[in-house]
């Protein structure tokens, strides 16, 4: 049996290069495990397709390839380079290990083989020796996508989850159907990015094949169940598409010889580096070491550098292999060790905070070159200002109170909201959103270009905008003071917070005041002192006064707080926990950082985001069956949700996750049961958003026959879209186009029927009274009539709404460019964490234990909100005694020289890379340093996460030895920044620890 499957490659351990230092340049890492997930993709008419022209069988690379390429001979399997394949319909991953990788790395599209039950491995894997108290993998994982992320903009309210994170290399791996409905498994399985769909192998009908793919699955999920403590293997069999990751590496120049496979190779080498980079040069090739270690070691041809490169490299100029590159893979043929590369261009000197950012941007493939002529041409007139037909067309909601609220360094401003007060106690809000598509037109040079980027990308210090400047931050953007084009969303909502009319259409607003969120929970704040000294500070254009503007942010706040009852009540989820944000001096350089909590202010424009995006949803799909681009999140890890339920019961916690609503009460009830831990609380939260799966864009058209998978399981709603970021996410850009497609679609056909029943004398119905395709109740029987299927496919047609196959060419480029984005912003928070950790030079703080066993721990560090391995085999002077029945680990210094290893020629780690040992009497921050440092943050008045011990109430004391450590325990550590100048920069753990010896 055989499938089709991307598969990830590793690639060997970089080496060290000088003298050892006690914060040694490059982490030590266990064995890597690596999966990439993705969305599935199904073929036309039932995703079946023939497969052909696959190559020959796997082969192991011939000796003489080898020593082409400076290796010993020796294949290094054990190393245990290990890799995944995830298949949709199978309910754990595939596990390729070593050779039969076959040449293949991470994304490819590749033929797998499975081997034999006998051969499967254990389930646990590599790591079962590390007996982890909740279930031995990363316990931390970021979110990029929570509800109300406000770290860089308001109201994405959307609870997807990080796309891929591999902290430490133990990825979350499985992943099992609750309700799985593909029949997709057969001889040939094709995959993009994660999940497989069917293809046929042969050209038997389709009937046939179908048949014979669904027993093929049945088989295998058959065989799994038999074997439940058994991982399937297999081997790659041929690379059938290139992953587009091939294009984007990054990495170090290394000079053949420097680059030991072992020590008793690095002793035959010898010679000195000067020596060895002019050699590089004469011989013409030189090693590429990727600073992802999902890549292999590449190969570049001397040639194709540089002229003033080749130079440098003849002197032995020592700095080239200290400078960043981007590189593109070429080839890799049977016959070669490792794969040929190019250089694309030189980033930079490594260790610059700069040259890694331009890094991150390379991997990602997210640009932040200029517009193009072609699109800036789009654009108006700078004398541009909205045209007479525009103000006749649209409601003027000008004389209505509106505003914006918005992070205070905002400048792309999308959305504003209003309210007003009717009758009964009953209130109007309104919902504004940016009319972008007023000014991007589809099939136009700006709109291709927006497309491409997909999304604004944030990174803390630069702004990757996926709109030109001049159009979202000046011609659109909802700035106050001006007359603006809008799309609007108008409900009126009753006392009880029910939805009593809707008005869906094109607007004009003035927008009276920009609103921060700080100021607005001032404004709201029930302290009067408070909110007096907010008030001085509001600035207010127009018509209104101060006064209007409170009492209607008074009024936003009370019906949110209501619109947010009723969410949660109807089984919401929410899975907010606080972010850390960095602060930066006058120079750009980060100086603190904190935690940052959403107040109130932020659930204000939360919910109203919510609503409208779910409004939308509803009167885009009910108009467009087919083609309506919406965005699910599937149910979660339903495997890893029971280690985590077990790992609640066995602390004493009850958890019930039978729905997103009940998973929230529970979380809620774990969070007054532990107000004295919050730090077992955010490992809670942190564990239970890692077993979440990712939200995703797609189009209903390809998943029609499967309409339970268009829910979105965190907001516990049936339908639910992108509507209110037009200026950063190009899927609010074509909802909006559908909408205006809705819109043109309602008023050519009312203004038929009322024609028509105006020349019979008929009384217009109710449903002509209201508004038939955006009021609250769709009317089916208009738009199945004559009438109604005329005006809606001719505002199809004028609005260019993209076809069935297109809309899902379109969601997938968008998932793959959000899910890009995300890793860049995430990657660029570490790295400037790390920049301030380097400047610093150690942070000494509280770490809980995660995961104990007889080579290394797991600990989650509060004060970075992340998970760390620290290893403590094989160190001089440490004895290490690991009690696995009853979970406990005893540190303590050697009292006599340890045995050597048989036939282990790896000599032992001095203690300083494992812990950073101070005498008692030293004292590693004294109050006066604190003190002293939190001036030099520039005054700022938020809580310092690296200099306040506000995330961990015990201040961090040294451990002395014997040190008797269990799971959560809490202990000691230093964190100091690693890598930069030769490998990728990372954030390192030591234990903290006190001696007299020392």
């Amino acid at each position: 049996m055989w499938a089709a499957a991307p598969v990830p490659t590793p690639r060997r351990r970089r080496p060290r290069r000088g003298r050892a230092s006690p914060a040694p340049c490059c982490p030590r890492r266990g064995p890597r495990r690596r999966a990439m997930r993705g969305r599935a993709r199904e073929l036309p008419g039932g995703g079946t397709s023939s497969l052909t022209g696959l190559s020959g069988p796997w082969r192991r690379p011939s000796r003489e390839g080898m020593r082409s390429w400076g290796s010993s001979g020796s294949m290094h399997t054990a190393e245990m380079r290990q890799a995944y394949c995830t298949i949709d319909g199978i309910p754990v991953d595939i596990l390729i290990t070593g050779l039969a990788q076959n040449r293949s790395v991470e994304g490819d599209l590749v033929a797998i083989t499975l081997d034999p039950v006998v051969q499967w491995t254990r389930m646990k894997g590599p790591n079962a020796t590390c007996n982890s108290a909740i279930g031995g993998d990363s316990v931390v994982r970021e979110i990029g996508e929570t509800n109300g992320n406000h770290n860089r903009k308001k109201g994405q309210a959307d609870a997807g989850c990080r796309f891929e994170n591999c902290s430490n290399g133990v990825p979350d791996l499985d992943r099992m159907h609750l309700h799985h409905k593909n029949s997709g498994f057969s001889q040939a399985v094709k995959c993009e990015n994660g999940n497989a769909t069917v293809l046929k192998s042969n050209e038997r009908d389709f009937n046939d094949g179908k048949s014979e793919t669904a027993r093929a699955l049945q088989r295998i999920c058959a065989m799994i169940h038999t074997h439940p403590g058994r991982r399937p293997t297999g081997k790659v069999l041929s690379v059938m598409k290139k992953s587009p990751r091939r294009d984007a590496v990054v990495g170090f120049l290394a000079s053949f010889p420097e680059f030991p496979d072992g020590e008793q190779q690095k002793n035959q080498v010898g010679g000195n580096m000067m020596n060895n980079r002019a050699q590089s040069a004469v011989t013409g090739l030189i090693y590429l070491l990727p600073t992802d270690p999902k890549f292999p070691l590449m190969v570049i041809s001397v040639s194709t550098l540089p002229d003033s490169v080749r130079q440098r490299l003849r002197e032995g100029d020592a700095a080239v292999e200290k400078e960043l590159v981007a590189a593109r893979l070429d080839e890799w043929n049977e016959e070669s060790l490792y794969p040929y590369a190019h250089v694309v261009r030189f980033l930079g000197k490594g260790g610059h905070v700069k040259t890694h950012m331009d890094a991150i941007l390379f991997e990602n493939a997210i640009s932040d070159a200029e517009f193009s002529p072609e699109s800036l041409a789009c654009l108006p007139d700078n004398c541009w200002k909205i045209p007479q037909k525009e103000l006749e067309a649209r409601k003027d909601l000008r004389k209505v109170l509106t505003f914006t609220i918005d992070p205070p360094t905002a400048s792309d401003l999308d959305d504003a909201i209003s309210i007003e007060i009717l009758s009964g106690g009953t209130v109007r809000i309104g919902v504004h959103i940016a009319d972008v598509s007023y000014f991007v037109h589809p099939e136009t040079a700006l709109d291709a270009e927006a497309r491409s980027r997909s999304t604004s990308v944030y990174t803390l210090k630069r702004k990757m905008s996926m709109l030109p400047s001049r159009l979202s931050e000046e011609l659109v953007s909802l700035n106050p003071g001006v007359d603006r084009l809008a799309f609007s969303i108008i409900w009126d909502i009753d006392p009880h917070g029910n939805i009593v009319s809707r008005w869906i259409g094109r607007s004009i607003i003035f927008s009276c005041c920009k609103l921060s969120y700080d100021l607005v929970q001032d404004l709201i704040c029930s302290d009067a002192s408070q909110s007096e000294s907010a008030v001085s500070s509001l600035q207010v254009h127009g018509i209104f006064e101060r006064v209007d503007v409170i009492k209607s942010l008074r009024g936003l706040y009370e019906v949110s707080k209501n619109l947010k009852e009723i969410r949660f009540k109807c089984g919401a989820l929410s899975l907010d926990t606080a972010k850390l944000m960095i602060l930066f001096d006058e120079d750009g350089a980060p100086c603190d950082s904190y935690r940052y909590v959403r107040n109130d202010a932020c659930f204000i424009v939360e919910e109203l985001m919510l609503l409208a995006n779910m409004s939308a949803a509803e009167v885009i799909l009910n108009a467009f069956p087919d083609c309506a681009l919406l965005r699910r999140h599937p149910e979660p890890n339903l495997r890893k949700f029971r280690e985590f339920e077990a790992f609640c019961a066995k602390n004493g916690f009850e958890l019930d996750a039978s729905s997103s609503g009940q998973l929230h009460l529970s979380l809620s009830r774990i969070k007054e049961k532990l107000q004295d831990d919050p730090v077992l609380f955010d490992i809670l939260m942190f564990y239970a958003s890692k077993q979440m799966q990712s939200a995703e864009y797609f189009c209903t058209g390809d998943l029609i026959s499967k309409k339970d998978d268009w829910a979105h399981y965190a907001l516990s709603v049936p339908l639910y879209t992108h509507f209110t970021s037009p200026l950063r996410r190009y899927p609010d850009i074509i909802v909006h186009r559908i909408l205006n497609a809705v819109i043109e679609a309602e008023q050519v056909y009312m203004k038929q029927k009322k024609s028509s029943t105006g020349r019979n004398g008929v009384k217009a119905s109710c449903e002509l009274m209201d508004r038939c395709f955006t009021g609250l109740q769709f009317s089916r029987d208009a738009a199945e009539s004559e009438c109604g299927k005329k005006a809606l496919s001719a505002a199809a047609k004028k609005f260019k709404v993209p076809s069935s196959e297109n809309l899902g060419e379109v969601a997938e480029h968008c998932n793959e460019r959000k899910w890009a984005g995300r890793r860049a912003e995430e990657a660029g928070q570490k790295l400037y964490m790390w920049a301030l950790i380097k400047n610093k030079e150690i942070v000494v703080c509280n770490a809980r234990v995660l995961g104990l066993g007889p080579r290394f721990m797991s600990v989650y560090v509060p004060k970075l909100a992340m998970e760390r391995r620290i290893y403590y085999d094989e160190v001089e002077g440490l004895s290490v005694e690991w009690l696995e029945a009853t979970g406990t680990l005893v540190l303590d210094a050697c009292r006599n020289k340890p045995a050597q290893r048989r036939g282990n020629q790896m000599k032992s780690r001095p203690i300083e890379e494992v812990a950073m040992v101070v005498n008692p009497s030293e004292t590693m921050l004294s109050e006066e340093d604190e003190e002293s440092g939190a001036a030099e943050a520039g005054g700022c008045t938020a809580k310092s996460v690296l200099l306040s011990g506000d995330a961990v109430k015990a201040p961090a004391v040294p451990a002395v030895l014997p040190l008797v450590i269990h799971y959560l325990s809490d202990i000691p550590v230093v964190l100091h920044a690693t890598g930069g100048d030769y490998c990728a920069v990372d954030i390192g753990v030591r234990l903290y620890m006190a001696s007299y010896f020392k």
